[in-house]
């Protein structure tokens, strides 16, 4: 499939920009990286949260399974939702749809870009990608109409960061299954962490963000928290 079949299949009335999260099994990393970005973007976007779409899939996933319980204890405590997950395979033509895939450690990217090799300057390691975000000037002009158009723009930016920051294995995020709690939490803090900068540099793209203010601190940013 070429490029010109690719931008095809992205257009739409209102365009969406869809952002891939990428593990093992998608009912830990995956999906509550998925769930945070989506419970962030609402927060951040208000009435255009639907112009950035996030979804999960894993590489051997467990197919039609929920959230891992312990995931989904310490997902509801980053403001995320768990209901209504269900895992899924990672099939070709999600790399290739997606605008931006991130992998939660380098076998996943690799794997990814084994069955969508043309997806290789979209597709990045979770904690490359915030990193590779911050090499972008905020000040560089980035093309685009609209909102899906400027953050496709921003990726090929991050693509061509790639020289100056190399990967390696501080990119790989802890697969938590089978471990306690507390690592299903470390694991979080690390997804939120690395989202944010990134998410940040998405929601600016928007025109006109709806972002409510948090009374505690009037920075009308969104914030993610822990519930007690």
């Amino acid at each position: 499939m070429g490029e010109t079949d690719r931008v095809a299949r992205h257009w739409s009335p209102n365009p969406v920009f869809t952002v891939l999260f990428v593990c093992t099994g998608n009912i830990c990393r995956s999906a509550m990286a998925e769930r945070i970005a989506r419970a962030y973007l609402d927060e951040a976007l208000g009435d255009d949260a639907h112009r950035i779409q996030v979804v999960s899939a894993g590489t051997h996933a467990v197919k039609g399974a929920g959230v891992h319980p312990d995931s989904a204890t310490v997902l509801e405590g980053f403001g995320g939702d768990p209901t209504g997950h269900v895992a899924r395979q990672l099939l070709d033509d999600m790399a290739i749809d997606a605008d931006l895939t991130l992998a939660l450690t380098r076998t996943h990217r690799r794997a990814v870009l084994k069955a969508a090799p043309r997806a290789l300057q979209r597709t990045f390691a979770l904690r490359e990608a915030a990193e590779l975000v911050a090499l972008v000037d905020p000040s560089t002009a980035l093309d685009g109409e609209d909102l899906a158009e400027r953050c496709r723009s921003l990726v090929k930016r991050m693509a061509a960061a790639r020289s100056r920051r190399p990967s390696d294995a501080a990119d790989d995020i802890t697969d938590p299954i089978g471990r306690p709690l507390e690592v299903h939490q470390e694991v979080a803090e690390t997804i939120a962490e690395s989202l944010i900068p990134l998410l940040d540099r998405l929601v600016a793209l928007c025109p006109a963000p709806a972002a409510a203010e948090d009374p505690d601190d009037g920075d009308g940013k969104p914030h993610l928290y822990l519930v007690s």
